[in-house]
């Protein structure tokens, strides 16, 4: 896990307001391993939302994320166990694509996961809140328990915004 107030993301400006949230970690890990943490209904509960819906290409879902954020979604490209790319709020003002990439590393595997369409007003609590969902995953992976979310995006969330000062 990173260390207390550790930045292992990182935010960028992409115009109109917008800003995308990226985070780059090695897993100890297959890339088939990785995919079903990304995929599988069950294990995503463990660290990032509770999904239910049509979880394939085209499909609706819902989630709830344990941040707190609820909302819809759609699954927009499944290529297991290496590409998956979905779109949160679909069709609204607050619509946002995430992405996560898959590459086998070594032994291991790179999961890059980035959220663009962000309002920029708000990119850094974004940044801090992906990355704890990134080190409840790094935890669930280790068989360990997660963070207690709320209290660790609040210890992350000066160090996001003193780093990255973005005009929106």
């Amino acid at each position: 896990m990173a260390q207390p107030n550790s930045v292992i993301g990182s935010i960028r400006s992409l115009g109109d307001g917008k800003g995308a949230v990226r985070m780059d970690s090695l897993f100890g890990t297959p890339a088939t391993d990785l995919w079903t943490a990304l995929t599988d209904p069950t294990r995503l509960a463990r660290w990032v939302a509770r999904v239910d819906g049509d979880l394939h290409p085209g499909g609706a879902f819902t989630a709830v994320f344990t941040s707190g954020w609820e909302g819809a979604g759609r699954v927009e490209l499944c290529e297991a166990p290496r590409r998956l790319t979905v779109t949160m709020s679909p069709g609204s003002e607050e619509e946002t694509v995430i992405e996560a990439v898959l590459t086998p590393e070594g032994p291991g595997t790179r999961l890059i996961v980035e959220e663009r369409g962000l309002p920029l007003g708000e990119i850094a609590a974004y940044g801090a809140g992906w990355q704890v969902h990134i080190e409840d995953l790094i935890s669930y992976e280790a068989g360990l328990e997660s963070s207690e979310w709320r209290s660790r995006w609040i210890e992350l969330n000066p160090v996001y915004e003193a780093r990255y000062r973005l005009d929106a």
